[in-house]
């Protein structure tokens, strides 16, 4: 048991600043954001909650300038200014802001933040054990590679998260009847309108897909279920 202990304790200290980090996050959200209130992206919003059969969908606007969408911790799910600003101008419509909307929802059906917490706690485990272990032998840049190989593992789990959350997205909009065609040009324009953030790195160094491996996948479930099936 004794033998145990340091491993319990590393365990113990991911999961404690992971809450800690849960709250630091709910308290900056509900500081700087207001609920959406758009009429268009509203009825685009009912009919995917009619799909999932929900009475309704609340969508915060979080008042930061990059483009981006978001799940908390506690399920409720955002976009910020700089995205919705984007709609208002005319450069992302209603049915690719609504393809973000079912991707964050995906994110929390799947209790992507629950996986989160346990893989934050077991990566920072492995982190300073893998330390411990290297600098005995690599004393001093030990640590460094340690964090480095536990990033890499980080960055793999958060794609698979993003593969997953995007497949979910994809059932939603097709059950809505909004479609996928809206995910796949926005995806086609998220490298526009983030600055190209990302471009050139390698791929498995990215938290996010590669957006064309994104649009790949959705074609092929697309495939997929156009395929009659043979009983």
């Amino acid at each position: 048991m004794l033998k145990l202990t340091p491993l319990l304790l590393m365990i113990g200290y991911g999961l404690v600043m992971y809450r800690f980090s849960a709250w630091k996050t709910a308290k900056e959200l509900d500081a700087r954001s207001t609920e959406l209130a758009d009429p268009g992206l509203r009825r685009l919003m009912d009919r995917m909650a009619e799909a999932l059969d929900l009475e309704r969908i609340r969508v915060f606007i979080y008042e930061v300038a990059p483009i981006n969408g978001l799940a908390a911790p506690d399920g409720r799910i955002f976009i910020t200014r700089g995205f919705y600003d984007r709609y208002r101008a005319g450069d992302v419509s209603g049915e690719e802001l609504a393809s973000v909307i079912a991707h964050e929802l995906g994110h929390v059906a799947l209790g992507h933040s629950r996986r989160r917490m346990i893989d934050f706690s077991g990566q920072n485990a492995i982190r300073i054990a893998l330390a411990t272990v290297l600098n005995r032998f690599i004393p001093g840049i030990g640590a460094v590679i340690a964090g480095a190989l536990t990033s890499l593992l980080a960055a793999r789990l958060s794609r698979q998260d993003e593969f997953e959350a995007d497949a979910y997205a994809s059932a939603l909009l097709v059950k809505s009847g909004i479609g996928t065609a809206p995910q796949k040009s926005l995806f086609s324009k998220l490298e526009h309108l983030t600055g190209g953030l990302g471009a050139g790195t390698p791929a498995w160094l990215l938290s996010h897909p590669k957006t064309d491996d994104r649009v790949a996948a959705i074609e092929a479930r697309e495939a997929r279920w156009e395929t009659p099936r043979i009983d």
